[in-house]
């Protein structure tokens, strides 16, 4: 990893987590939150239901509640102020927006689920790249030093 993204020793835990920070953390969190939830109910449905392939149904909740731990890990990192945790996060937010279009493009009850992910997924983007976030985690920019706010 560069040096480019440590922290640096006393910058980052001198000054007050922002609430940005912590907000970007709460809306990682909660993704995660509804991916185990998802994979649950996909899994015990698989399981107790009458799926067309109970293999696949199985599949499919154990692959959401494993996909739930890169928003997790993500928003434990956020909230501990480590630089790495940016990246996932941001990671997750940019692989929610297609999902909320295709929720969006349903003509059924997930047109509502879409507009849910896609206002989360915008916010956290915003919050995740805003300079006071980047400056609290320690993330250095092109010159070498942490990103001033402007």
């Amino acid at each position: 990893m560069s040096r480019e993204q440590n922290p640096t020793p006393d910058a980052p835990l001198a000054e007050p987590r922002p609430g940005r920070l912590t907000a970007a953390a709460a809306l990682a969190a909660l993704e995660g939150t509804a991916l185990v939830a998802g994979g649950v109910c996909v899994l015990v449905l698989g399981i107790t239901g009458d799926p067309d392939n109970r293999q696949q149904a199985v599949t499919g909740g154990v692959t959401l509640i494993v996909l739930a731990l890169l928003p997790l890990l993500a928003a434990r990192g956020l909230l501990l102020r480590r630089g790495w945790s940016r990246g996932p996060a941001l990671i997750t937010q940019i692989m929610a927006l297609p999902v909320a279009y295709t929720l969006l493009q349903a003509d059924s009850v997930a047109i509502p689920a879409g507009i849910a992910l896609a206002a989360v997924a915008v916010a956290a983007l915003v919050l995740l790249l805003n300079p006071a976030t980047t400056r609290a985690l320690g993330i250095r920019g092109p010159g070498g030093d942490v990103q001033d706010e402007k």
